[in-house]
């Protein structure tokens, strides 16, 4: 194929356009799935201290450059008479990621599934991630980091609360 000003694209572009337009199905999926159904599946439990996954790998979209934004997530909550199986979590997530985003929707919309599905008593989601609109283009700042965090239940009203749960996030 040869474009307008003459160059030629290589064999290496052949079927380029198929292969971005599978990629962009598999990212926009999350358009489509419920992010709350992987949270179907709940144990009865009486623990009630804090459980946390740290450190959930995620890709998400800038909706406003539709370019990738990655990092890890943090959820923790409080059960409140049931638990959700540990891996159901990332999943979750991960539908909610697989939609143009901005980090601040995602953080929010993260906490508020698991608050209303899992009526814990509280909830923390924490996300940092390195955004390709800031590193790649525009500001070019390759490594700078965006953390945002929600907070819901008895870690928005109790300091303590909120504070065991940032110092299990810091590790």
């Amino acid at each position: 194929m040869e474009l307008l000003w003459g160059e030629k694209l290589g064999d290496g572009m052949r079927g380029t356009p198929r292969r971005v337009f599978d990629y962009w199905v598999e990212m926009s999926q999350g358009l489509v799935e419920d992010a709350s159904a992987p949270l179907d599946i709940t144990f009865v439990s009486n623990f009630d201290q804090i459980v946390l996954i740290k450190d959930i790998a995620f890709t998400s979209y800038c909706e406003h450059h539709l370019l990738p934004f990655q990092g890890v997530a943090h959820a923790a909550y409080i059960p409140n008479g049931k638990v959700v199986g540990l891996s159901k979590i990332p999943r979750a997530l991960d539908v909610l990621a697989k939609r143009p985003q901005i980090q601040e929707r995602l953080t929010h919309q993260f906490a508020d599934l698991l608050f209303r599905h899992l009526r814990p008593l509280g909830v923390v989601v924490v996300l940092e991630a390195q955004h390709t609109c800031m590193s790649a283009r525009g500001v070019n700042k390759p490594g700078s980091t965006t953390v945002t965090s929600f907070v819901d239940g008895v870690f928005r009203n109790d300091s303590s609360a909120r504070a065991e749960a940032m110092a299990l996030i810091r590790g």
